[in-house]
């Protein structure tokens, strides 16, 4: 848009279990404060807020940064599913870039229930209507397992099938993930595992354990993005920007291929990795470090491939190699992921913001990557949108 926008500040706080929650109003406080503190800006400096969660009831997000400032700012609620954070990140960036605003604040938060995702509205037509149907058509449905491991275990037994993956190979996707997280203190899980406990953990659907399911957790994340200009002008930290980012949905694919991989977003999520190379001149063997969605470890799977990490059916050799982790290819995840970190759905995307950020910065401590210039983001929700980001460490 003619503009580079920069990540100035970035705050969130420790994830949590749903017993030990604060209210969501506290948690956005607490995150968004942290991140203006970050930048070195004060909340009368933010002239737009971006505020995500997806569950709560309308005008949340004010409920929570009144908490901070009454400002009469223009705070704008967001709810696109598990990729709720990321676009909120999307429409925070798009407001500087196109010069409508200097400094916004983008904020996830979430406080979510005990137990499986289930539907909070039964008296009207479900936005996954159209999904249900086509899956119980591509795959025999459970009446007990939780429906988003039936996507996700599903699209991990259809790619098994077709690739001849070994079980053990999903439940490795937790055992790094768990080695990483053991680093985080923002992380829920950070205990290590082996692939004889996740294996053993009970059978949930398809090649998925419980131990390869993310579990539901609270908590909140925020950033302050700003116009160079702003930065400058205000002698803020310049060296993290928004080089690239797309935000796709579903393309026409996603329910005429008759394919679960499809259904859970592969082609979202491709198409907007696509995206965000091409405006950014970048290719897939740069990327060094990536924070991805890892919702279910064979949506970790999935994803390698859907963002050109490696080529297409080469996702278990990319395991086995060790290319996923520190000294491989990429660091995938070096957070923990959603696996170990938790997925409060609301702060996921700006949670994921904040560990490339401190990559970027090398303020990650033991999970820092070496040489680090860009990282790149995927958040994908059902339903659906995926955005994918490309951060750049400049000078």
């Amino acid at each position: 848009m003619g503009r580079r926008s920069h990540v100035v500040g970035v705050g969130m706080i420790p994830f949590t279990t749903p017993s030990r929650t604060e209210p969501y109003d506290v948690m956005g406080e607490r995150a968004t404060r942290a991140a203006l503190e970050d930048a070195g800006v004060d909340y009368s400096q933010v002239q737009q807020a971006y505020a995500g969660y997806v569950y709560g009831d309308s005008t949340s997000g004010q409920a929570a940064l009144y908490r901070v400032g009454t400002s009469g700012i223009p705070v704008v609620n967001v709810n696109n599913n598990c990729s709720t954070g990321s676009s909120a990140l999307w429409l925070a960036r798009q407001a500087v870039e196109s010069g409508a605003a200097e400094c916004v604040l983008a904020l996830g938060f979430e406080q979510m229930q005990r137990g499986a995702l289930v539907a909070q509205w039964t008296d009207r037509p479900s936005p996954f209507g159209r999904f249900n149907e086509l899956a119980g058509e591509v795959q025999e449905m459970s009446d007990t397992a939780p429906l988003a491991a039936q996507y996700f275990g599903g699209a991990g037994a259809e790619y098994a099938e077709k690739y001849g993956t070994a079980t053990e190979t999903f439940a490795k996707i937790t055992v790094k993930s768990r080695a990483h997280s053991a680093h985080n203190p923002y992380s829920v899980f950070r205990d290590p595992l082996t692939v004889e406990e996740v294996l053993a953990s009970p059978h949930i659907f398809g090649p998925l354990t419980r131990l390869q399911c993310c579990p539901p957790t609270c908590g909140a994340a925020a950033a302050v993005i700003t116009s160079e200009e702003f930065a400058r002008k205000h002698g803020l930290d310049t060296s993290v920007a928004i080089k690239a980012q797309a935000m796709t949905t579903d393309y026409a694919s996603t329910f005429e291929d008759r394919s679960m991989t499809k259904i859970v977003g592969y082609d979202m999520s491709q198409g907007a990795a696509d995206q965000v190379y091409q405006q950014a001149g970048v290719a897939p063997e740069d990327i060094r470090v990536v924070e991805l969605h890892d919702c279910f470890t064979a949506n970790e799977l999935l994803t390698y491939e859907a963002l050109r990490l490696t080529p297409e059916g080469t996702a278990e050799k990319f395991i086995n190699d060790g290319d996923n982790t520190y000294g491989g290819r990429v660091v995938t995840n070096p957070s923990g992921g959603l696996l170990s970190k938790g997925h409060p759905l609301g702060a996921t995307g700006l949670a994921q913001c904040a560990e490339l950020v401190w990559q970027l910065r090398g303020q990650a401590g033991a999970r820092q990557v070496d040489g680090v210039n860009i990282a790149l983001q995927h958040n994908i929700g059902l339903g659906g949108a995926a955005v994918v980001t490309l951060y750049e460490k400049v000078s």
